[in-house]
């Protein structure tokens, strides 16, 4: 029994240990020397050059330590590097796809609502245009009034009526 507790607290220590290891990055430099540090290349290193990146799960953990271990303006400084890092790749290709995918419906919507607009448009000039053309025959028209009786219109009637439909006709036919 005394020989397995040494290793049961070994075990969990390497573990945690290790763990840092996942938050490595290596790149070939401008003079062809491998490079590895547990930060960020310079925006002067080609992306190509770099040939291990951490996971996120592990850059996560780091910015977390890094933000509990420093309380100054050094905090600002790591988080910055962490999420200049660039993702892994496939995963910016998946949310572009999705973002081009939901604009292309975004559009097809778009249209599809404009089209209907200019149908009912077209419809409403066309009305306005016969509605015209019967005001402008000079035949005697009607309507129902407000208790639904048969009224003839008369001269001050048709007038109202004309600039009404003239209006409809001026919003509606374009």
């Amino acid at each position: 029994m005394k020989q397995t507790l040494p290793i049961l607290i070994f075990i969990p220590v390497f573990f945690l240990l290790s763990f840092g290891a996942n938050a490595q990055w290596a790149w070939v430099d401008k003079d062809g020397k491998k490079v590895f540090s547990d930060r960020a290349p310079s925006a002067d290193v080609p992306d190509k050059n770099v040939f291990k990146r951490p996971s996120k799960n592990a850059t996560a953990h780091i910015a977390t330590a890094s933000n509990e271990a420093n309380d100054t303006g050094e905090k600002v400084a790591v988080t910055a590097k962490v999420a200049a890092s660039k993702p892994v790749a496939g995963v910016d290709k998946e949310l572009a796809d999705r973002m081009k995918k939901a604009e292309l419906e975004q559009a097809a919507k778009k249209k599809t609502e404009e089209e209907r607009i200019g149908k009912i448009k077209a419809e409403n000039c066309q009305r306005a245009k016969l509605a015209q053309k019967n005001l402008d025959s000079g035949v005697r028209l009607s309507r129902i009034n407000a208790q639904g009786e048969r009224e003839v219109m008369d001269d001050a009637a048709r007038t109202v009526e004309a600039k009404r439909l003239q209006g409809i006709a001026e919003s509606e036919c374009k």
